[in-house]
């Protein structure tokens, strides 16, 4: 198994480096939380507009509490806003508030996607906003995100019948939603760009609606309410010492350029969900109720679901390793499972939860804040087996560079640090760390990515990507 470690080389003129992923060190309650959402096969995406405008609240809650794999889809990246913080403005801000997004991604749980409209700063009325930004491919990008992310339910954070009423930006994420919702659903759809992705049929659609809408709390509270339901934010998890509120609070403290934040809450809260499509589910506020998420949705799926099971029922918090052997054979499960959209996705939160068992430390560091192609760059590798698991390392390898030599086999001793220095050779082809979405020029209303498949992506692929086998 490889567990792969990223180092971005962003640049104007040449690399530069710096450390795109810290090394992860998940608590026993972190890998049990783990192991619940690896027993839930459900996925929900938030939509809106702008970063900040996602409810980190409800996408916290179905991240960490209903343990749904969780999105947010922001059709802009806020180039348009202002900057508390620095001098920052257009494209530059729309690389920080992307940073924010994902940094909040990184708390809440959930995941990060974007379109290629361009925030080009305030709009009265969503017909300007699709004016300026290009509908069809607008909706293009959000059928993909809907392919490939394929949610179980969807929820709007901006009503789509209140054109004028509110930015042209929210109200347009509504409407588009609408209509991608069932674009994605029509195989006849984008048929010369999007044929390599299946068709995917939302289940439910909602609108997260708030007495805000109405105007007041009294006319919120005299509204009729038979078509929404009301879902506590307010949760606790003695696991991670955590409410949700809580949780919520410091991603949402993340937009830090747009002056955002809160000190969190504890307590019963309430989001209301009004449903736009789909059938209510009755007698119930569970957004999923009627919806198969456990591991019968595949086929031969229904014994790893007992194996998950069992695990969580003898889980030893004390000492996750001791399960390890349990998770190899529900990742050996796993593999064993046909090609499908949810066996991918287990298979990597399978290995995640194993690597997190043996509280393997694994990073790759350098002095060196920048890099040319051709050039040369030393990397102190770590590796520590923090489990007495046998574990050996068996290379490392450096992608997008040339290395000395890594072909060493290591077994690695009980909680005692191996180090092996590495000398990488930028390879003179490598691609420069340029956000991709800033390659090509583009218009006021959006972007040029000429890539298909970078469309949907929060960021750019690593150029240099370190891996530990």
């Amino acid at each position: 198994m490889k567990k792969s470690f990223l180092l971005f080389l962003f640049a104007v003129c040449s690399f530069v480096i710096c450390i795109a992923q810290a090394p992860s060190k998940p608590s026993s309650g972190d890998i049990f939380q783990k192991i619940q959402r690896l027993d839930f096969l459900g996925s929900a995406l938030y939509i809106a507009a702008h970063p900040d405008d996602e409810n980190t609240r409800l996408i916290s809650l179905f991240a960490n509490d209903k343990h749904v794999r969780s999105g947010y889809l922001s059709l802009t990246r806020g180039d348009g806003g202002q900057n508390l913080i620095g001098t920052e403005i257009r494209e530059r801000l729309g690389l920080i508030r992307t940073q924010e997004l994902l940094a909040a991604r990184r708390i809440d749980g959930g995941e990060q996607f974007f379109t290629r409209a361009n925030d080009f700063g305030y709009s009265k009325h969503p017909d300007e906003t699709l004016a300026l930004w290009n509908r069809e491919e607008v909706l293009h990008d959000m059928v993909k995100v809907i392919r490939e992310f394929r949610p179980d339910i969807i929820v709007n954070r901006f009503d789509h019948r209140r054109a004028g009423e509110t930015h042209g930006h929210h109200t347009a994420s509504a409407m588009l939603s609408i209509e991608a919702v069932e674009m994605a659903s029509d195989p006849t759809t984008f048929p010369s760009r999007l044929t390599y992705l299946d068709p995917w049929n939302v289940n439910r659609v909602f609108f997260n609606t708030g007495w805000w809408f109405y105007g007041s709390r009294e006319n919120f509270d005299a509204a009729d309410k038979s078509n929404m339901m009301a879902i506590d934010v307010g949760t606790f998890s003695p696991v991670s010492g955590w409410s949700n509120g809580e949780i919520a609070a410091l991603s949402r403290s993340q937009h830090k350029s747009q002056g955002f934040g809160s000190t969190g809450s504890r307590g019963e809260q309430f989001e209301y969900l009004e449903l736009l499509s789909g059938n209510m589910p009755a007698g119930s506020n569970d957004p999923f109720e009627g919806i198969n998420t456990n591991w019968t949705r595949i086929s031969g799926g229904q014994k790893i679901g007992e194996q998950i099971d069992a695990l969580l029922q003898n889980f030893n918090f004390a000492d996750p390793s001791v399960h390890i052997n349990d998770m190899l054979r529900i990742y050996g499960s796993i593999k064993s499972l046909n090609e499908s959209h949810w066996k991918s996705i287990k298979l990597a939160e399978a290995e995640e939860i194993l690597v997190a068992m043996t509280g393997l430390f694994l990073e790759a560091r350098t002095e060196a804040s920048y890099a040319t192609r051709g050039s040369s760059v030393i990397l102190e590798c770590e590796v520590t087996n923090r489990c007495r698991y046998p574990i050996t390392l068996q290379g490392i390898t450096v992608q997008g560079a040339a290395v000395s030599s890594s072909d060493t086999m290591y077994t690695l001793p009980f909680n005692r640090e191996t180090s092996v220095e590495i000398i990488a050779e930028i390879k003179r082809d490598a691609r420069i760390s340029n956000p991709y979405w800033l390659d090509q020029p583009g218009s006021l209303g959006m972007y040029t990515v000429e890539d298909q498949g970078l469309i949907g992506k929060a960021q750019s692929d690593p150029s240099i990507q370190v891996l530990f086998d």
